[in-house]
């Protein structure tokens, strides 16, 4: 096969000016170009009245060595790079079966690709499965409930079943792992569409449905899942030279269940499974994160200003953006998890704290544009212990809890107010999505000094790049607090923990993933790792080098 990139048509071009564009970058008669395969489809509209579509393509032709010689000199015509998954081993006989702590996107793939070679995996879950855990989110949201093991946050799917369901991500991945990934989700039921969109997403009525698909296959594969089951410790034994190994875990019921290889795949919001591993010796580190507010404008306006006339153009569908801006305090502003034509979520996990994010269906059809605009945080912001960035978060939580008026309701803002140092006392034309509602109030009340700054010296920065942004009744809800992990459960190049032997941290709860698409490909590294230790081989180096990659995301 031929790869061919940076193939530009037309937004609305017809069906057949792809392959008569092929033809005409390539050279070739019709007769010799036998298959077309899109394995990529972008656009740019950096000129909304003329946007253009950017194609990827695998091509199979006659004379294939023929025609790469012709364009040997061509960096957009080449060999197609093989992207097929190639398992690492197989699970010997009599091994004992690998525990993964944590049924979110990371641990679905790493159980799923262990199930795949025959290791049986034990998945551990402190909360309900999907469909029941949805009833509990929903609880939240309609009435105010929250059932604290059952959330945004915990619970089968992760934290990013309630999201826009974003599948893109900017690791560097070599080896092809996204592409796993997205295949796997395809084959559990998400559109063929997310294999060659730029930007793919599903929405979280997809995801739900995706998820028992990946739990049905891993249990076909002898994998074995348990819900409600809260890991509260870990066995940890020390051998003759001083070298700690993990021997099991213990659940919050006190039953022990023995094991090798545990792959701690526990997401950000695990504070209590931080501070356990904090009192067993696991060695942790506090790293950055950032803090801010979800800020909602009209859809309608977002692709006005992206897409010009273009605006509403089935190819293209609702308008994202993405926006940075570096303050004159040092600090740095940015736009995060962005969902086009969605709405801004309850995602607290804990009692008397209010914590936003944003969630969209695979249609992207509501109002509203909602994203979250954030301030970095460093860990000399908040000095203290390892947790005491869990701390540092937890603070303005239980402010926003207050300053909203309890019930989870949540303090919001509009734009002007807040630029101009006022309460909001009421709302304008932009109606807020959050659920179980907002209150008017000052931001101010439940965020740090230094972000307030940033966020006013931004907002009209961003308003020049999209204007609009920083309009009067655009309302912002705070706070966002769980962009990232506050900490970094640090692992060697080997995967595992650098002072426990048979740990392995992984995903966005250790440091080393953000977002849906790397934390499952964080998951596949990891599932490699305890499949050539299970089986005595070495890590090669190619693998090793993304044992220590870390994102946040946005």
């Amino acid at each position: 096969m031929i790869r061919l990139t940076e193939l530009r048509l037309p937004l609305d071009h017809p069906p057949e000016a792809l392959r008569a564009a092929v033809l005409a970058r390539l050279g070739v008669p019709d007769a010799a170009l036998r298959e077309v395969q899109v394995f990529r489809r972008g656009y740019d509209a950096r000129n909304p009245r003329a946007i253009m579509l950017v194609y990827t393509l695998d091509l199979e032709v006659a004379e294939e060595a023929a025609l790469l010689a012709r364009h040997r000199e061509d960096p957009r015509i080449g060999p197609a790079p093989d992207t097929r998954y190639r398992f690492v081993a197989r699970a010997p006989e009599g091994v004992r079966r690998p525990i993964v702590i944590g049924a979110g996107p990371c641990g679905l793939l790493a159980a799923l690709v262990l199930a795949q070679m025959g290791f049986r995996p034990l998945i551990l879950e402190r909360g309900k499965v999907v469909r029941e855990r949805t009833k509990d989110t929903w609880a939240l949201w309609r009435r105010g409930v929250l059932t604290e093991e059952s959330n945004v946050q915990f619970g089968e799917g992760g934290a990013g079943t309630f999201s826009d369901g974003k599948l893109y991500s900017g690791i560097k991945d070599p080896r092809f792992y996204g592409r796993k990934v997205l295949t796997e989700f395809v084959k559990a039921g998400a559109p063929e569409e997310i294999l060659y969109l730029s930007k793919p997403h599903i929405g979280t009525f997809r995801l739900v449905s995706m998820v028992e698909s990946i739990r049905e296959q891993i249990e076909s594969l002898g994998g074995e899942y348990r819900f409600g089951a809260r890991v509260e410790d870990l066995l940890i034994e020390t051998d003759a030279e001083g070298t700690r190994h993990v021997r099991g875990v213990v659940l919050a019921g006190g039953e022990v269940l023995e094991a090798d290889q545990v792959v701690l795949a526990i997401g950000h919001s695990a504070r209590d499974s931080f501070a356990m591993l904090r009192d067993r010796g696991v060695f942790l580190e506090p790293k950055p994160f950032s803090l801010g507010v979800r800020i909602e404008h009209p859809q309608s306006l977002i692709d006005r200003v992206r897409f010009g006339p273009n605006a509403g153009n089935k190819a293209l569908g609702a308008a994202d953006y993405k926006l940075v801006h570096h303050c004159s305090n040092g600090r740095s502003v940015y736009s995060f998890c962005m969902c086009p034509g969605g709405r801004v979520v309850a995602a607290t996990s804990e009692a008397g704290r209010v914590v936003t994010n944003g969630m969209s269906q695979y249609s992207r059809a509501e109002f509203n544009a909602n994203a979250g605009m954030v301030v970095g945080i460093s860990p000399e912001d908040y000095p203290g212990d390892v947790l005491a960035g869990v701390e540092f978060q937890r603070r303005w939580e239980s402010l926003a809890y207050a300053a909203g008026g309890g019930g989870y309701r949540a303090p919001a803002q509009l734009v002007g107010d807040f630029l101009a140092g006022r309460p909001s006392t009421a709302l304008g034309d932009v109606e807020p999505s959050y659920k179980p509602g907002v209150t008017p109030t000052d931001l101010a009340r439940c965020l740090p000094d230094f972000a307030v700054a940033a966020m006013r010296e931004a907002l009209p920065a961003f308003a020049q790049q999209i204007p609009g942004f920083a309009r009067a009744d655009a309302v912002m809800t705070g706070v966002e607090t769980r962009t990232s992990s506050p900490l970094r459960i640090r692992r060697g190049f080997d995967f595992q923990s650098v002072n426990t032997r048979g740990l392995y941290p992984a995903g966005e709860g250790a440091g080393y993933a953000g977002g849906i698409l790397s934390a499952g490909v964080d998951g596949i590294r990891v599932a490699e790792a305890v499949a050539l230790s299970a089986t005595s081989q070495p890590i090669p180096r190619e693998m090793s080098r993304g044992a220590e990659v870390t994102m946040t995301y946005g």
